[in-house]
This record gives structure tokens, sequence and C-alpha cells, in this order.
């Protein structure tokens, strides 16, 4: 008895140990591309520290949320959620330091706020790849996950959430989504905007993409106002809040802030569209 139990505690440990090297791939895979851009470097020096903070505390119940979806291990209460959303986030940031200070981007002579910065705001984007490592990297082939994934219409929407954050999050920090929106006239933005929901409803519920809601006996019209529609004001909202944190809308007008929002919802959106396949 005494030595089945032991096996058993191995197996557990060699299983967790598993799933944390698991999650620092996914971690270095989701974050590398943006810790060798120059933007996120300055943004760690500059960033409004009380929008840093803000965006590190609405990480945490996001991991959560991806735990309960899509964790990097199976989970079975509240408490493990909890425990993976931490120990996510523990490894994102742990793996950004180590990748930050290899890449030579964080020095022992730069200012402890300045590291702190960098480390802080890199570990957002690690930290979700380490979350969602299980999904791209493992196995996902366990029934309770996939009923979770359908459990209700609360559960669509923050998985759009979560998959427009994935995507947003790699362009939002760039100059070019302001050059973008200095680009273009109202038509364009009109245009963008159309496309982006239409390419939201095609993606989702035309083309079969696997994991895909079914529509069931929901009319053309219903589906398009409650998953369509709403999937594309959640890009724009995750777009609004990512320009909004990294300072992207200081100094530009009314119309400029609109089509700005409307050049990062288009990633935003192409997010939400494939967020079934994202988490």
């Amino acid at each position: 008895m005494e030595i089945t139990r032991q096996r058993a505690l191995l197996h557990n440990d060699a299983d967790f140990a598993r799933a944390l090297a698991r999650a620092a791939a996914g971690a270095i895979i989701f974050a590398l591309p943006l810790m060798m851009t120059m933007e996120m470097w300055e943004l760690g020096f500059y960033i409004d520290r009380f929008r840093l903070a803000l965006f590190l505390a609405l990480t945490v119940p996001l991991l959560f949320g991806l735990s309960y979806f899509s964790g990097f291990e199976e989970t079975f209460s509240w408490q493990d959620d909890l425990t993976d959303a931490l120990a996510a986030f523990a490894v994102g940031f742990i793996v950004s330091a180590l990748m930050l200070g290899l890449l030579g981007i964080i020095t022992p002579d730069q200012p402890f706020t300045q590291i702190v910065g960098k480390i802080a705001l890199q570990s957002v984007p690690a930290s979700i790849g380490a979350m969602l490592a299980r999904k791209q990297l493992g196995q996902d082939d366990n029934p309770r996950q996939e009923q979770r994934q359908r459990s209700s219409y609360a559960g669509e929407l923050f998985l759009m959430m979560a998959g427009a954050l994935f995507v947003g999050f790699n362009v939002a920090p760039t100059e070019e989504m302001v050059l973008i929106a200095y680009k273009m006239t109202p038509w364009h933005t009109l245009a963008l905007a159309c496309l982006s929901v239409a390419m939201l409803h095609v993606f989702v519920y035309q083309l079969g993409f696997q994991g895909q809601e079914n529509a069931g006996n929901l009319g053309f019209r219903s589906l398009f106002m409650q998953f369509t529609l709403a999937g594309y004001g959640i890009a724009l909202l995750i777009g609004t809040y990512l320009l909004w944190t990294f300072e992207r809308t200081v100094g530009l007008s009314a119309m400029e802030m609109v089509t700005v929002i409307v050049v990062l919802g288009f990633p935003c959106t192409l997010g939400a569209a494939t967020a079934r396949l994202i988490v």
C-alpha cells in the first residue's frame, strides 16, 4: 500500500514537472517576439505604474479563467485553478527575467524600477503563453475540458476575450498601429470595421473550424446579435484597453482614436474568431 502511494506521488510530481516545463516553453514561444521589440523595452521604462499595476492585477483573473477552460494541467476545483494561475504567472515572470537578462535587455547597472517594469510587462504575455501551453503544446483530449468550453454563453464570450487579447497583444505596443490609423480615411475605417465583423462571423460559424459554436436552432439574426456583434464589441474593448495601457491614445483626436481602435480591433477580432483554436 505504501509503495503504491509513493509511486502515485512520484507520478504526480513527474506530471507536474512536465507541465511546468511545457508552461516554460509556451511562455518563451508566445513572449519571445515581444521581447525582441524596442517598444516593449521602452514601455517597461516609461509606462505609467498605475496602468502597469492594473494590467498585472487583471492578468490573474484572466489566468484563472484560462486555467478553468484550458490550463497547463487538469484541475478539479477553483483552488486548483487559482494555484495554476499563480504558477503560470510565476513561470512567466521567471522566464521573462531570464530571457531579458540573456538578451542583454536588462543589466545590473539599470535602475531597479526599470528592471522590474520591463520584467513585469513582459510577464503578462509570457504567463498567458505558459497557461495555454497544454492547448498549444500538449495533448488536449480531455473530455471534461471540452465540456467546460461548451458550458455557457458567458464562457463563449470569455474565450473570445482571451483570444482577442492573445492576438492583439502582439501588435498593440507597436507604433505601427497609430501610423496605420494616420494613413486611413474614414471610408477605410468603415470598410475595415465591416470586414472585421464579416470575418468574425464567417470564420467561426461558416468555415467549419474545429470547436466552432454549433448554431443549433438559432437563426441568423440571433446568432449574429448574440455572438458576432458581441464578439466584435469585446474585440474593440480589448483593443481600447490595450491602447490605453500602452499610452497609444495620448494626444489623439476623437476621430484618430476611433480609427486606431478599429485598426487594433482587426487583429483582436481575428483572435476572437479563432479563440477556440487558440485557447
